[in-house]
């Protein structure tokens, strides 16, 4: 992480000041060391240049740590599957599959490999208006966050799509966050081999207590973030007391009409999938809100591996059906 993030930062537990132990620098990053609460005594490590600023009382469900190991685990457990799936050729894949394999090789450290295969799955797993959607969204916070100099925040960072375009396009500092350091390692060691780690810090952070200090925030974008952060209450009302600026949010929402997604929807307690309960929540939380760069797309569900007996990428949608892409711009 770099060193100005020291000024931003406190206490997720109790707000207090924190106190900070060097043990490695480079330059202007901290690669090794230790932050400890002033107040409560809470430790934050960073380890390996990302530091974790997560919940001390060891409540934590990691969706990537528990989707991968389980991943590698049966693959370990069935070596003729793994070989069929890194063995067959592409052309021969589905979509699906070929997104899977993406993922054994990531583990395998063949980021550049794993990073083409997912590329060429998502032509599979999404219909071409879905995809242009997505990327119209993008292009849309890149021209909006053009010509800023403050840093820019991304919440539930994931797989990294929407920080490896800001780094690529934009000059602004860039904060990567999550809340598992397993996939903020391994965005970092892409982004380190694509050369584009210079102005990049990973920190793993829960959402719904972060540890940035109030109103230190110009700047916050999320990519499809949003409505996947697990028990979201009071999620929004944390987030306007970090963000003194803008907070840009690329989402798609479902139509109220669509009955079966509806339905499974809301049986998840989905419901920042739909436009009007999330504007509700966001002005409940004190948000001024618009929705920019309106954009219609046909979705149709993932279609499932064949290599994996029936493994999916995406749970939804369940059937066909019309998204409305846009920007959440709320200040």
């Amino acid at each position: 992480m770099h060193t100005y993030l020291v000024d931003l930062l406190q206490c997720p537990d109790c707000t207090g000041d924190l106190t900070w132990n060097f043990k490695r620098k480079s330059d202007n990053r901290i690669e090794e060391g230790m932050a400890v609460c002033e107040d409560c005594k809470s430790e934050y490590p960073v380890s390996r240049g990302i530091a974790v600023f997560l919940p001390t009382d060891g409540q934590r469900n990691d969706m990537w740590e528990q989707i991968d190991s389980q991943f590698l685990v049966y693959l370990k457990e069935h070596p003729e599957i793994e070989r069929k799936l890194m063995d067959t050729p592409v052309d021969k894949l589905n979509p699906a599959d070929i997104f899977f394999r993406a993922l054994v090789l990531e583990e395998r450290g063949e980021h550049r490999l794993a990073r083409e295969l997912e590329r060429m799955a998502e032509k599979g797993l999404y219909t071409r208006e879905y995809l242009r959607c997505w990327q119209s969204q993008v292009e849309w916070i890149l021209g909006e966050l053009s010509g800023t100099s403050g840093p820019v925040i991304d919440l539930a960072s994931g797989r990294g799509y929407l920080i490896e375009k800001m780094a690529r396009y934009l000059s602004n500092l860039i904060v990567a966050t999550d809340f598992s350091p397993r996939v903020l390692m391994r965005d970092k060691i892409w982004f380190e081999e694509a050369g584009l780690s210079d102005r990049v810090s990973f920190l793993a952070v829960d959402a719904r207590h972060t540890p940035f200090r109030d109103q230190s925030i110009s700047a916050l974008t999320t990519n499809l973030g949003l409505p996947n952060i697990e028990h979201p209450q009071g999620l929004l009302t944390e987030l306007r007391r970090i963000v003194r600026g803008k907070f840009l949010s690329i989402s798609f929402f479902y139509s109220r009409d669509d009955a079966a997604n509806a339905k499974a929807l809301k049986e998840y307690g989905l419901d920042m999938f739909f436009l009007p309960e999330t504007r509700e929540k966001f002005l409940a939380a004190d948000w001024e809100i618009d929705f920019a760069n309106q954009c219609d797309a046909i979705a149709k569900p993932t279609p499932a591996s064949e290599v994996l007996e029936g493994a999916t990428i995406d749970r939804f949608p369940v059937a066909e059906t019309t998204l409305k892409w846009s920007v959440i711009v709320a200040k």
